[in-house]
């Protein structure tokens, strides 16, 4: 019990040092762990989305153990350029890159007795992921464009918002420096899994905003405070943080409504989140239930369109008598129209292409009248020259028959 009573004011102590606000238990805990693993030298990483606020764990850790007097460097792994990434955390040769016109400290070298938080580790190139393993086992480490091995004595705290396994099961991350960088985990929690710690870090802001700008403070509404909660806040702290500054610059003075922070914030109906009102709320039976009747419904328009078109082009259905009236009015030819068959043509479904005696002889005076020209004959018979020439044929018409 006196032991938790200890641990539980230095908690107190660490959130007073270091801005931290909220007494939320997933947040108690990970400063607990934090507060626990500072005094042994092991690797830690930090696990938690963009804007939870990574960057207070790695100073926690180092200003809460032995190395607190040394140097502590933070890194931003994917702010800088693979092709420098190296030359950045293990320094280089004069001359061993275009540009390097003298010799370089790197990070590690640097911070020699301290402690390096590496943020966004995931971004590492896979070759520097080799370096930064050998520096956990060994503390050796290489210049860029030099054969002398270096060693070097620091604390490595990593922060990421990438599932590092997956990563490994992708290839993206060596696993061997995943098992090395991941001896101690600590998660810190999204802010919408925080509960009341949004309306104290909410406060919070605003209290800082009016003082430092000495404006008049905002109110926060009951509805505006439901709308905060339900919120997932995808942007975490940071985007609370924002959200509360540009309230309290347009509305100094007033009670902020749920409207006026729905203004700002990006809310869909639909989107993940967007707290779906109750008369708005529906189940998977209900969706289900309203796709199946939009299928039966366009399965009874496709049925009456079927029967529609059987009935244009007189094609007998099932229990539907034949209509010689309209068969009468459309000839249909003798063989079907294959869409996949090259020889076919849409030309040979005309009235022209009705057989017997009136379509050879119309065929014939109109070759006539042209002179025997077979291009000009299709184009006045509305035929492709492919649907004539095999007509002519079909018909038997010889040069003899167009030129008498």
């Amino acid at each position: 019990m006196a032991k938790d009573l200890v641990l539980s004011s230095d908690i107190q102590r660490v959130k007073q040092r270091f801005g931290i606000v909220g007494n939320s238990p997933a947040l108690n805990a990970a400063i607990e762990r934090a507060v626990r693993v500072a005094p042994i030298d092991l690797s830690v990483l930090v696990y938690g989305e963009s804007g939870t606020g990574k960057e207070s764990f790695p100073k926690i850790i180092h200003q809460s153990g032995s190395r607190k007097h040394k140097k502590y460097i933070a890194v931003n792994c994917g702010a800088i350029p693979e092709g420098t990434i190296d030359s950045e955390l293990f320094g280089h040769e004069k001359g061993s890159f275009t540009g390097a016109i003298s010799d370089r400290k790197g990070y590690f070298e640097e911070a020699n007795g301290g402690t390096i938080f590496l943020d966004e580790v995931a971004e590492l190139p896979l070759t520097t992921q080799a370096r930064l393993l050998r520096v956990l086992e060994s503390g050796e480490y290489l210049k860029v464009g030099s054969s002398k091995v270096q060693t070097t004595d620091v604390r490595i705290v990593a922060a990421t918002n990438v599932d590092l396994l997956k990563a490994v099961s992708q290839g993206k991350f060596r696993e061997d420096l995943y098992y090395r960088l991941s001896t101690v985990i600590i998660r810190v929690p999204n802010l919408h899994d925080r509960g009341d710690d949004i309306d104290l870090l909410a406060l919070k802001f605003l209290s800082d905003f009016a003082e430092k700008f000495m404006t008049e403070p905002i109110r926060f509404g009951a509805d505006a405070l439901q709308l905060m909660h339900a919120y997932r806040w995808p942007g975490n702290v940071r985007q609370l943080k924002n959200a509360v500054e540009q309230l309290a610059l347009f509305n100094a003075g007033q009670t902020i409504t749920r409207v006026d922070l729905g203004n700002i914030l990006p809310l869909g109906k639909g989107d993940a989140g967007c707290p779906v009102k109750a008369e708005d709320a529906h189940t998977y039976e209900a969706d289900r239930e309203r796709l199946w009747h939009i299928l039966i419904s366009l399965k009874r328009e496709v049925e009456e369109l079927r029967a529609q078109l059987n009935v244009e082009t007189g094609i007998r259905t099932e229990g539907q008598p034949e209509l010689s009236p309209v068969r009468s009015i459309i000839r249909m030819p003798e063989t079907p129209f294959d869409p996949f068959d090259n020889s076919a043509d849409f030309g040979s479904y005309t009235d022209m292409s009705r057989s017997g005696s009136s379509g050879r002889d119309e065929i014939l005076r109109a070759l006539r009248h042209n002179n025997g020209n077979k291009r000009k004959t299709a184009q006045d018979l509305a035929l492709s020259e492919r649907t004539l020439y095999r007509r002519i044929k079909e018909f038997g018409i010889t040069d003899e028959e167009i030129d008498s």
